[in-house]
């Protein structure tokens, strides 16, 4: 914490301080005078609105935890983890004092001053999955403390209409879905789950050095897999009955009224598909997708999510202290319980109760071919626009390549 963030009320509540003293010589307190004298602490936290309840239990317990040491004023806001960033920087001054986000801000909040590094960074590192440490980290230094190893998707399935052998292939599952009158669905309005048709074609995107521009290599006219390849694959998918593209709050309706039987999401849906199929819940790496005539197993994004300290907090210490109680092996734990989330803790994540998770267990088959998220802003539009087009089946016509070229001027525009 830099001088220039510090707040001048401790200063006043240590002269005040001083001068009651003196005031009241060696007068002894009472203990309702000292309870009086407690310091009353405010702090706002932010968190999905999804995880309400949890963090309500969360804060409950810290603030009984804690009680004997100060008064506490704490308020959860509902905020998107995934937007997050832009509404902090916003107005970072009054932003929240704890907030979850998603790992891939952690460079530019930290560039932007919103976060100091950790203090206590080689405990949090020992305690946690490595991945996520380096999901928190920029250049080496850690600036937020892991929550989730689990921010990533996979394949949903109801066993009661696949084979294991069908669900090795997107291609097949969608052709057994057309023939039960159903659908297996993938959010192709989000640039996320496009990812998976790309990254392991040999094809790239990614960050520039200056952290904020990206390359993008996905409309390659030549090579063992070509952009059109990679757009065609996908507009074979879209043509069938048996797919839709839908979003994830689509999605999970759709296994709830029984019209979709499989789906590509994360672990945060996997209580509500139990709830909905039962004993017949699948959870699978992602399938392979036929691709200029072979199979080409699908890829993944991957990340974590954190717990972040506003470095403008006006009590840095509460707040850290809060975080550090948001991410304890016991509250990650407890989230795993109530939410369904992979825990980053290590101690957690061993647990025999997440070991036992059929999402965790996907998560893990599908890591071999993930990486960790890291795209500039630019990234997200074009892709959306590419792939809502490909969902309705190219309706113009437009020439896929002259498609792939718009889409890769718009990710690596600066």
């Amino acid at each position: 914490m830099t001088l220039m963030k510090r707040k001048y009320f401790p200063l006043f509540l240590a002269l005040g301080t001083i001068f009651l003293t003196t005031a009241c010589g060696k007068q002894e307190t009472s203990g309702e005078a000292m309870e009086s004298q407690q310091e009353t602490i405010s702090l706002t936290v932010w968190g999905a609105a999804e995880d309400e309840a949890l963090l309500a239990e969360i804060i409950s317990g810290f603030e009984s935890h804690y009680a004997g040491e100060a008064d506490f004023q704490i308020t959860y806001a509902p905020q998107s983890e995934s937007q997050c960033k832009d509404v902090l920087l916003g107005d970072l001054e009054n932003g929240a004092d704890v907030f979850a986000f998603a790992d891939d801000q952690v460079a530019a909040l930290a560039a932007a001053g919103a976060l100091d590094p950790i203090e206590n960074a080689d405990e949090i590192r020992s305690a946690n999955l490595p991945a996520a440490v380096e999901a928190a980290s920029v250049n080496g230094t850690l600036y937020a403390y892991p929550l989730t190893a689990d921010n990533g998707y996979f394949l949903y399935y109801n066993k009661a209409y696949f084979t294991e052998e069908d669900i090795k292939s997107l291609n097949r599952m969608v052709e057994v879905a057309a023939q039960a009158g159903r659908e297996v669905t993938m959010d192709w309005s989000s640039a996320w789950y496009v990812y998976a048709f790309f990254g392991n074609t040999g094809m790239e995107v990614g960050l520039n050095e200056d952290g904020i521009t990206n390359y993008c290599t996905w409309n390659n006219a030549e090579g063992p897999i070509r952009g059109v390849d990679v757009a065609q694959g996908m507009l074979d998918i879209s043509a069938s009955p048996g797919f839709s593209s839908r979003t994830d709050e689509e999605f999970l309706a759709g296994v709830k009224d029984g019209s979709v039987i499989a789906g590509v999401s994360g672990s945060w849906n996997a209580l509500a598909i139990e709830e909905a199929w039962g004993a017949n819940t699948g959870a699978a790496r992602l399938p392979s997708y036929t691709c200029r005539g072979q199979e080409l197993q699908m890829a993944s994004f991957s990340g974590c999510k954190l717990i972040g300290v506003n470095a403008y907090s006006e009590h840095p210490e509460w707040a850290a202290r809060l975080a550090r109680w948001i991410s304890s092996e016991e509250n990650q734990t407890l989230r795993f319980t109530m939410r369904g989330q992979g825990p980053a803790n290590i101690q957690a994540a061993n647990s025999p109760e997440v070991q036992a998770s059929p999402a965790i267990a996907a998560l893990l088959a599908q890591s071999e071919f993930s990486q960790l998220q890291r795209v500039g802003g630019k990234f997200w539009d074009p892709v959306t626009e590419f792939a809502g087009n490909l969902a309705q089946g190219n309706p113009s016509g437009a020439s896929l390549q002259a498609q792939l070229d718009r889409l890769v001027e718009g990710v690596t525009a600066r």
